[in-house]
């Protein structure tokens, strides 16, 4: 208690400087105006939605009829109620959080918002119509709620997708200093440059007192020659000033931060009246959001991490996606699959498709079909090429690999080679979203944590598709594997599928 009051009096005494400081806060939030620009742009965006998907529904439902909604003596129009039903929607939507500062950059969240208050605003008009009797058109409430989602998602994705790339020019980024030992800051400051989409802008680093030379990976961030606030100590007022010094705007703390809590407590309010963000690392890497939970015991906010576990329920909604999803590719590629099959067949008269032994979940193993995209004595060839390997560990890969066909080439560049996979899919061999397949000779090959990748079906895609492909090294590839393993939810497989699109046209990674 005497050490609280000690610090509450040491504040009384700093009160002239902190009115100063808030001050400052104020004019350099005012610089960063691009936050109340892209919120601007978010309301105009969900507005705009809403109108299009009311028009849509009236028009799907009632075509030019001049329909009412009953209530009682009085007949209220249609055109009415969607008025009054796209008000309350978007009010709604700000109103849960769904257009909070914490959600700016991240779609996942954001859409996960965006659709968990429409669920709730939809099921208390259900309860409301159903609980006063009123003959309210199902259907034209049926229809509004997935075409709104659509436009709102949709109007969401734009207005994010020029912040990304604005955030990639080196734009619309929060001046952030990272506190913390030096060791700790390095990594994720480096994580934090990895990732400008994120929104925070290493500007500044501090850190306690130390001997060590500066690490070469502060060095090559090209962070300025006096970013570094090195102290005794970090302090509360230490913090604080240097925030106010450098114009910082987000205030990130390292796991392995020197501060007690009831320094980083006392920080939290300083930081707040100057209107600086507090955000603080965990420590805890490669553990998606839906498995962390907060939970307040003893009055401590204690982070609860749940066990990675694929259920009975979720594994069949898998196996579910897999099977329609492969079914549906194999239908409508079907003349795509006839062609290149003559293709590869006319081209050197050898085989159209290329079996491969793989190792599936918990080590079974079976053949991966390929559309044959090498000479058919490519396996010979290989003993001669390992020198040359230019792939990531324990893969081979080589840019300009003479044993590839001319077919090859281009199918290779956009992945057609691998279609035929729809079929090892639709056995139950593989997935459509998961690790890559290896060969029995890397599993052989593999450190003992590495194996966790075979905790899944093998997929067609998966993250190391979406993040580099042959790009990325052997440690990158384990890791985005290892991630998918234990974060796996059928959300993320859409977003794989439809940033699998995306990567295949772009051909970045694919040789």
């Amino acid at each position: 208690m005497l050490k609280v009051n000690e610090i509450s009096r040491a504040d009384d005494h700093r009160r002239p400087q902190l009115n100063a400081a808030r001050a400052a806060a104020r004019d350099a939030a005012s610089r960063s105006g691009w936050r109340s620009t892209y919120l601007t742009r978010m309301r105009w965006a969900d507005g705009l939605a809403l109108i299009v998907t009311l028009i849509g529904a009236h028009l799907l439902r009632f075509q030019l009829e001049n329909a009412g909604l009953d209530l009682g003596p009085l007949s209220v129009p249609y055109w009415i109620v969607g008025i009054a039903l796209a008000l309350t929607w978007w009010m709604h939507l700000g109103a849960r959080g769904a257009r909070d500062v914490r959600l700016i950059g991240h779609g996942l969240e954001e859409t996960r918002q965006v659709v968990h208050s429409s669920l709730i605003l939809f099921g208390a008009i259900a309860i409301i119509s159903f609980g006063f009797d009123l003959p309210t058109a199902r259907s034209y409430v049926l229809l509004a709620l997935p075409l709104g989602l659509g436009f709102l998602i949709l109007g969401r994705f734009l207005v994010r997708d020029r912040l990304v790339k604005a955030r990639y020019k080196g734009e619309a980024l929060s001046k952030t200093m990272v506190v913390g030992r030096l060791a700790g800051t390095c990594d994720l400051i480096k994580s934090l440059r990895q990732h400008p989409t994120s929104g925070l802008d290493a500007a500044a680093v501090y850190v306690p007192e130390t001997r060590k030379p500066i690490p070469a990976e502060l060095q090559r961030m090209s962070l300025p020659p006096n970013a570094l606030a090195p102290g005794a100590r970090p302090t509360v007022e230490g913090i604080v000033d240097a925030c106010h010094e450098r114009d910082i705007e987000t205030v990130v703390l390292s796991s392995n931060v020197p501060l007690g809590t009831t320094e980083i407590r006392h920080l939290s309010w300083q930081l707040a009246d100057a209107h600086i963000r507090l955000v603080m690392d965990t420590g805890l890497t490669d553990i998606a959001g839906p498995r962390i939970h907060m939970q307040q015991v003893a009055g401590l906010p204690l982070i609860h991490v749940a066990t990675p576990k694929l259920s009975r329920s979720r594994a069949m909604t898998k196996r579910l996606m897999d099977i329609l999803g492969s079914g549906a590719a194999l239908l409508v590629l079907s003349p795509v699959l006839i062609t290149l099959t003559l293709v590869v067949k006319t081209h050197d008269k050898g085989p159209a498709f290329f079996a491969q032994e793989r190792i599936g979940q918990d080590g079974s193993r079976f053949k991966m079909l390929k559309f044959r995209s090498m000479r058919t004595d490519a396996e010979q060839v290989l003993q001669r090429l390992k020198e040359q390997n230019e792939g990531a560990g324990l893969l081979f890969k080589m840019k300009d690999d003479p044993r590839v066909t001319s077919p090859g080439q281009w199918m290779r560049r956009y992945s057609l080679d691998e279609l035929p996979q729809f079929l090892n899919v639709l056995k139950g061999e593989m997935s459509l979203v998961g690790p890559r397949p290896p060969l029995p000779a890397e599993v052989e090959q593999y450190e003992d944590y590495v194996h966790r990748r075979l905790r899944v079906k093998p997929g067609i895609t998966g993250l190391w598709q979406v993040s580099g492909r042959s790009n990325l090294d052997w440690e990158q590839s384990v890791r985005l594997d290892l991630y998918y393993v234990e974060n796996w939810s059928p959300v993320q497989d859409v977003l794989i599928l439809g940033r699998t699109i995306k990567a295949v046209v772009a051909k970045e990674g694919a040789y």
